[in-house]
Formats: structure tokens, sequence, C-alpha cells
């Protein structure tokens, strides 16, 4: 079985090296991402403005997984919320692509502060309701998952727990990308490759010798 799994991950690519990023764009990147973190950070729980793009794939995901019946659909919002990020950091993940496979995986943990934020709203009901259907229909995400689980009078301490995995994952994520060496420099095309110097000093050494 380890052996199949292992041949299935060499088969995709899997076990190729990450493709470099470049000083530059990596620099640029851990800037971006460490102000994100702040902006994050002093909002104190509250929705962020990326959060206004989640909503709508959220709402998306009513409507697709509600054709399986009203309690998947009832999921539905945060499944799909949650799988595209995930799916897309996937798909860069067996492309080995660097710079994507860590946006990606930042704001799918992201998504865990936009669904702490609303789960912990289950009891207070503060937060206002959207919905592409009838307004008169809106209910509640949270309160209703919650309430038919029968954890509805946990719904802030999951809240923070589901918050803190948010953080725990965009800190890693920035961490483990920090830690990438920069991709080298392209040489000048007026300067011989590596292997091409290293053939030179080998024919200059056997000259010599010969001599």
């Amino acid at each position: 079985m380890r052996e199949y799994l292992q041949s299935l991950w060499d088969e995709h690519g899997f076990n190729l090296p990450w493709k470099p990023v470049s000083r530059p764009a990596l620099a640029a990147w851990l800037v971006f991402y460490v102000a994100f973190l702040a902006y994050a950070f002093s909002a104190h729980g509250g929705l962020l403005f990326i959060d206004m793009a989640t909503l709508i794939v959220h709402e998306g995901g009513h409507n697709l997984f509600g054709w399986f019946g009203p309690t998947i659909g009832l999921w539905g919002g945060t499944m799909l919320q949650w799988l595209v990020p995930f799916l897309l950091a996937v798909y860069f993940f067996s492309q080995r692509e660097t710079a994507g496979f860590v946006f990606c995986l930042f704001f799918f943990f992201e998504n865990w502060l936009y669904t702490a934020t609303y789960m912990a709203d289950a009891r207070a009901l503060v937060l206002p309701l959207v919905t592409t259907g009838d307004p008169e229909f809106a209910r509640h995400d949270f309160n209703a998952i919650f309430s038919s689980l029968g954890v509805l009078d946990y719904d802030t301490k999951i809240a923070m727990t589901v918050r803190l995995l948010g953080w725990f994952g965009m800190i890693a994520v920035v961490i483990w990308f920090a830690r990438q060496r920069p991709g080298r420099k392209v040489s000048s095309p007026l300067q011989a490759p590596d292997h091409e110097g290293n053939r030179f000093g080998e024919f200059l050494s056997r000259d010599s010798n010969r001599r």
C-alpha cells in the first residue's frame, strides 16, 4: 500500500521541487501577508473587505448544494466557501507553484475567520442576513446548524476555536513561505553555463597533464 501511494505521489510530480520565487517577489508577498495579518488583527473579529467576495461564494454554495436537499444546502454555503480556495491550493500544489499555493492556502485559512464571526453571532443574531432568495425566508446558518446539533449555547467557544485555527493556519503558511529559498538569478547570455565551465576546466587540466 505504501509503495502504491508512493508511486502515485511520484507519478503526479509531487516529488518535484517547488518552483523558485525571485527575491523581490518573495519580499513583496511577505510584506503583503504581514500587512493583511495586521489589518485582520485590527478588525478585532469584524468582517474584512475580502469577506464581501467570500459572501458571494457562500451564497452560491447554498444554491449549488441546495439541489441535494435542505440540510446539505444549509451547510453548502460554508462548504463551498472553504472548498474554492482549498481546491485551488491543491491544484497549485500539484503544479509546485509556490506563490499560487501559498496565496490560496492563506485565504483558505482566512475563510475560517469569516466563518468564526458568523458562528459567534448564532445566538446574538446581530449580523445582517443576506440571501439570494426571498428575504422573508432568510435564516442564520449557524443558528440553525448549532440548534440542530444541540450546541447553540457553545457558539462563541466554537467560534473562538475556529478563529484560532484560522490564525495559526495563516501564520504557519507565511512562515513556510518565508523559509523558501529565493530563485537564482538567470545567467547572462554572455556567461557560459556552469556545466560548460566545468567541461572547459576539465579540458585545461587534461591538457596540462599531457604536457
